[in-house]
């Protein structure tokens, strides 16, 4: 799916070149994407956004055309929190409204709490609030569910996993969790295969989690966060319990919470029409 209005283009943002796709003018919406995706999986928000944004759908580091440092140091929190502040002042803009997914999800929650006066609104899709994420870290249904967070600390048998037989551990990850198999079609399938198989990418897109338990990332203290935000939940994400989402109130000053069922994590994908819907409400368009 790519629609003649879509525009590529590169930010170097943070000393690496990031590419991006955009539609659409006036105030930024920046959105980032999870593992192991891309800007790709943004798809049905682009158009729809472009109406009232310049929408910029970004890959992050590491991934698809985006430059993929070779250091696995390249890959903390710390780095792609600078990423997202060049990426919005290297397009000209001083402030934006930040959706992320999954790991964009984390990154976003993160940016938020760091350049709070640089954000308009916050969404938050099928990722819970750091906090809550490290509580649920604790439990053993939580710890049972990110078993992979584990099996990719390994070197190289991750990689060789997700490449053996043509990538089938991708094709199982969409379709296999997706509650609505035909929210991926064969193209959107190979689309995604396409941008693992660069140079590179599938090891940078490992890294990320290979950094993790060295950040001190689930040890950290949470004040109130003070930018509006929106939380939208797949109730049937396998990855990620639903119960991470309770109590986020705790953290955040204004906050709302919108559970879609029948839908697994790769929520806007499978469920587009509601997602968008709730995202213009909270917008108010």
């Amino acid at each position: 799916m790519q629609q003649e209005t879509w525009k590529h283009g590169y930010v170097i943002a943070n000393k690496v070149k990031l590419h991006y796709v955009t539609e659409g003018e006036g105030p930024l919406m920046l959105m980032l994407h999870g593992f192991p995706e891309f800007w790709y999986s943004w798809r049905y928000q682009i158009p729809e956004f472009a109406k009232y944004f310049q929408v910029v759908a970004v890959d992050l580091r590491g991934y698809n055309d985006s430059d993929k440092p070779k250091e696995q140091s390249a890959y903390v929190m710390d780095e792609f929190i600078k990423d997202v502040e060049g990426v919005i002042r290297g397009l000209g803009h001083e402030k934006c409204v930040l959706v992320g997914h999954d790991w964009g999800g984390a990154i976003a929650w993160y940016f938020a709490y760091t350049y709070p006066q640089m954000l308009e609104k916050l969404i938050v899709l099928n990722i819970p609030h750091p906090a809550k994420f490290s509580q649920g870290m604790r439990t053993p249904q939580q710890l049972l569910k990110s078993f992979y967070i584990f099996l990719f600390q390994l070197p190289w048998l991750p990689e060789f996993l997700i490449e053996f037989s043509d990538y089938q551990l991708l094709e199982n990850a969409f379709q296999g969790m997706a509650v609505d198999k035909s929210a991926f079609t064969a193209a959107d399938i190979n689309a995604y295969k396409h941008a693992a198989a660069k140079p590179g990418a599938l090891t940078a897109m490992l890294n990320y989690y290979r950094n993790i338990f060295q950040q001190n990332l689930f040890n950290s203290s949470w004040g109130i966060l003070e930018v509006p935000t929106l939380m939208i939940w797949g109730e049937n994400d396998s990855a990620l319990g639903k119960e991470l989402s309770y109590g986020t109130e705790a953290y955040v000053r204004d906050f709302r919470i919108r559970y879609i069922s029948n839908c697994s994590h790769w929520v806007q994908q499978e469920k587009p029409e509601l997602v968008n819907q709730y995202m213009r409400e909270f917008l108010g368009l």
